[in-house]
């Protein structure tokens, strides 16, 4: 066969390059495109006011809950640089994720001066970072998570609509959240917009049920959205008796129908354990894997997106994945993204999925974190692979160049896009 590969050291080099330069769809982002003006959060200052190293500088530091949250975002920086990268070792996933970007965009991180870094952004607009890290990340898609019930980009869509979708490096996903779990003050929300729904959500009033779905179909439009998504707590049971189950069954599943569109399910989180530490306060629980069993079965038409926060679902999912063929597990979500626990999560989901899963997101809410979060899981994804290459080889089998770089595109890219159309 031509370009088969002949010996191990050979094989290595193959898996590396093609993981290294395959371009990414990134299914799963809290970033913006360029015309969604300040939304977008980019700059070393928003790298280190990132809510994982705000947490691990409150371990560290003397400094109140209070008097941190009274500083400004320059002086957070300040001393979250002080505390975790001068007075102690950076070697955190999300501390050495710091240095990889910095570093990765040609900055000396020996220097240890973060005056000398902030002056490299100066003179960039969003707009040219944007192209600088899709660049250096190899991304070429990056998934949004669009909030209609966020005032401030509600206000967007409804003023400035196709303009927010004319970047096609960036496109929508319709998060509902508060839809599921704040029914009583975010039906509001709906009525502010013309949806005729009432305090109550209950399958038995039809036009509230009616209406909902309107909204649902008529936000997915608006943002052109590849898929309806949600996080869910741990003890997220369904079907069960809660305003969250009915809405699923009557509203969600139904609109992603007329969409023609997944269901991607996000489980495990607990919100707010520690307020003090705002979205450093969330918290991971295990889950009910039984309910994305039943979701799947009673819906054998529908497709769903799953990833779950706790490491000890992990197993279990994948092997519900094995069952149903409209759930594609994707991600090492949150708590799970640090590399000794991808690597574990990966290599499971290799030997019992092959190449039908999507091995990660990054989940980055500043821009530049898409260089270390890629960076960081590549070199993961490719020991994985070639180990798993390996396997094959010492049987006899013999690979080709071409057929691994499918398999990579597989697992970085098109995977997720087969399973938004439907493929």
């Amino acid at each position: 066969m031509p370009g088969v590969i002949s010996d191990k050291e050979r094989l290595w080099q193959v898996v590396s390059e093609a993981v290294d330069r395959t371009p990414v769809t990134d299914m799963h982002t809290h970033l913006y495109a360029p015309a969604f003006g300040c939304l977008g959060l980019w700059g070393v200052d928003h790298l280190l006011t990132y809510h994982y190293l705000i947490a691990e500088t409150m371990r560290q530091t003397s400094l109140s809950y209070e008097d941190f949250r009274a500083l400004d975002r320059k002086a957070m920086a300040e001393h979250v640089w002080r505390t975790l990268f001068v007075e102690h070792s950076p070697y955190s996933e999300a501390c050495r994720g710091v240095l990889t970007t910095l570093g990765r965009l040609g900055m000396d991180v020996s220097s240890r001066d973060l005056s000398t870094y902030r002056k490299w952004y100066e003179g960039l607009t969003y707009r040219r970072f944007v192209d600088l890290v899709f660049s250096v990340a190899k991304v070429k898609t990056a998934v949004m998570t669009n909030d209609p019930f966020d005032p401030e980009e509600r206000e967007l869509w409804l003023k400035k609509g196709d303009e927010l979708k004319k970047d096609p490096r960036f496109r929508s996903s319709l998060r509902i959240d508060p839809l599921l779990y704040d029914w009583k003050n975010q039906y509001r929300v709906l009525r502010e917009l013309g949806y005729d729904v009432g305090p109550e959500f209950s399958p038995g009033n039809r036009r509230t049920v009616e209406e909902t779905l309107r909204f649902l179909v008529d936000w997915g439009r608006r943002m052109d959205a590849l898929y309806l998504a949600a996080s869910f707590p741990p003890d997220f049971d369904y079907p069960s008796n809660s305003t969250a189950s009915d809405l699923l069954d009557h509203c969600v599943l139904e609109a992603c129908s007329r969409l023609n569109i997944p269901f991607a399910m996000m489980i495990g989180v607990k919100r707010r354990v520690n307020p003090s530490l705002g979205l450093a306060g969330d918290m991971v629980g295990r889950a009910r894997v039984e309910a994305v069993e039943r979701i799947c079965a009673r819906h054998p038409d529908r497709r769903f997106f799953v990833t779950m926060l706790s490491r000890e679902n992990q197993h279990e999912l994948t092997v519900l994945a094995r069952k149903f063929r409209n759930l594609m597990v994707f991600g090492c979500w949150w708590f799970l993204n640090n590399p000794s626990l991808v690597e574990e999560i990966t290599e499971m989901r290799c030997e019992m999925l092959g190449t039908a899963f999507i091995p990660q997101h990054s989940d980055a809410r500043v821009l530049d974190q898409l260089i270390y979060k890629w960076d960081h899981s590549r070199r993961v994804i490719a020991r994985v692979l070639y180990r798993k290459y390996e396997t094959l080889f010492d049987t006899g089998w013999r690979l080709t160049t071409n057929e691994i770089e499918r398999d990579v595109s597989d697992l970085l890219d098109r995977n997720f896009w087969n399973f938004v159309k439907g493929m």
